[in-house]
């Protein structure tokens, strides 16, 4: 057992369970102020429900050996309850427990991605139910495709092992997977009341909201992608690197697209440049160098910039951007592997630049499609699904009064009380 990559991966696991009330409060700023509570507890309690079900069957379906040799899904009874991981394994570098809570808050994070495409609309129980019911059919199959390796009389996954694509921290598993699930909920959910009209959907309500969660999210970030390298080491330090320095250029392609289109630049677009930033390096951290994160963030940054508008011109009412960020941005970063790799960075690979030809790049799109194909598709059918049953939207008179006071019964700010006027000032000798 290695003392410093324990203390390295349970220092990681405390930096991505900081993420959660980063993702709170950056898609919490960017509704209105009578929707913010809601979004809140969606996040919130998607991450509760997931680390329930991650619990009893989740980590073993993820990571269970895989069922016939497939590689398609773990068997569900290997780690039923987690049972079996809190033995003291001499041949492991870090121990399986603080492994299995690591990657407890990937599906966690996932999930509660998800939520910020269809804020305002979807009933709070609908969400809950969705949420458990995605995990189960989507998140845990892909997760076992994406990061279940292949080890001593374990089969893994078929898209790290059998096709080879590379995928340092789930770029497919996490981003393409909650991108192109938020694209069918909103497909299937429909736009909010008023979206693309004068006095329609609000604006976001706190922007210095949406900075600070953007700020806990890329701190947060460095133990998402370098907890991925599984020990205190060379790699995890490199992806430490490229994770800050994409994220540098990303927040600066995405606000000269945004000088260029709209004549100014903004903080939210700020905010959403270094999370395209981070969402593009988290494939590509551990198979590009310092120069190549700073290429591929400047990319990915300008071109979720671009992607965000188009939802404007194709009619579908991405609330908070996650298709034009999460979903093109996972697929912006893991397709430039197959071209910005190189065999100095930690994966070994090169890419199409340095000369390894179109392999990479035709097994990184593979992995991104399928991935984006599957989630999508599965997606649809549970969300027609319990729409038919329990029905997913609220109802307009809901829509329009602020999902915070008709679904908690609470609302973020006492706006009906405001607090009285300071006494005027006692005038004094000299008038």
């Amino acid at each position: 057992m290695d003392t410093g990559s324990t203390a390295w991966m349970l220092a990681s696991t405390a930096l991505v369970c900081l993420m959660v009330p980063g993702l709170a409060l950056f898609y919490g700023g960017m509704v209105a102020a009578k929707s913010v509570l809601n979004m809140i507890m969606m996040t919130f309690g998607s991450v509760a429900l997931v680390g329930c079900i991650w619990v009893v069957y989740g980590y073993s379906a993820s990571f269970g050996d895989s069922i016939g040799g497939a590689g398609l899904l773990g068997d569900v009874t290997e780690y039923f309850g987690l049972s079996g991981v809190m033995k003291d394994d001499p041949k492991a570098v870090i121990p399986l427990s603080v492994f299995a809570a690591f990657q407890a808050l990937f599906a966690a994070l996932t999930a509660a991605l998800i939520c910020g495409a269809i804020s305002d609309r979807i009933k709070f129980g609908a969400w809950m139910a969705f949420t458990g019911i995605w995990v189960t059919l989507v998140y845990l199959p892909v997760a076992h495709w994406v990061f279940a390796f292949d080890g001593d009389d374990v089969v893994g996954g078929w898209i790290v092992n059998k096709l080879g694509a590379i995928d340092f921290a789930g770029g497919t598993a996490v981003h393409i997977n909650s991108g192109a699930a938020a694209l069918a909920m909103i497909l299937v959910l429909g736009r909010r009341l008023g979206w693309q009209k004068e006095g329609g959907a609000e604006k976001p309500h706190n922007l210095p909201l949406v900075m600070l969660g953007a700020g806990l999210l890329w701190f947060g970030w460095f133990g998402f992608n370098g907890g991925s390298a599984l020990t205190s080491s060379n790699a995890a330090s490199v992806v430490v690197l490229n994770t800050f320095t994409a994220t540098c250029s990303a927040m600066l392609g995405w606000l000269v697209v945004e000088k260029l289109r709209d004549g100014h630049a903004t903080s939210l677009g700020a905010a959403s440049g270094a999370i395209a930033g981070l969402v593009a390096i988290t494939p590509s951290c551990g198979a590009v160098s310092p120069l190549g994160a700073l290429l591929l963030g400047a990319i990915g940054g300008a071109v979720c910039a671009v992607a965000v508008g188009l939802k404007y011109r194709l009619g579908y009412d991405d609330s908070l951007d996650v298709v034009g960020i999460h979903l093109v941005g996972g697929i912006t970063g893991t397709l430039l592997v197959g071209v910005l790799a190189t065999s100095e960075a930690p994966n070994g690979v090169d890419g199409l630049l340095y000369g390894g030809g179109l392999g990479l790049l035709g097994k990184q799109a593979v992995g991104a499609f399928a991935v984006l194909a599957y989630s999508f598709g599965v997606t649809w059918l549970i969300a027609k699904a319990l729409d038919k049953t329990m029905g997913l939207r609220v109802r307009p008179e809901v829509e329009e009064g602020g999902v915070d006071v008709h679904l908690h019964r609470e609302s973020a700010y006492d706006l009906a009380h405001p607090p009285a006027a300071a006494p005027a000032p006692e005038p004094t000798a000299a008038g």
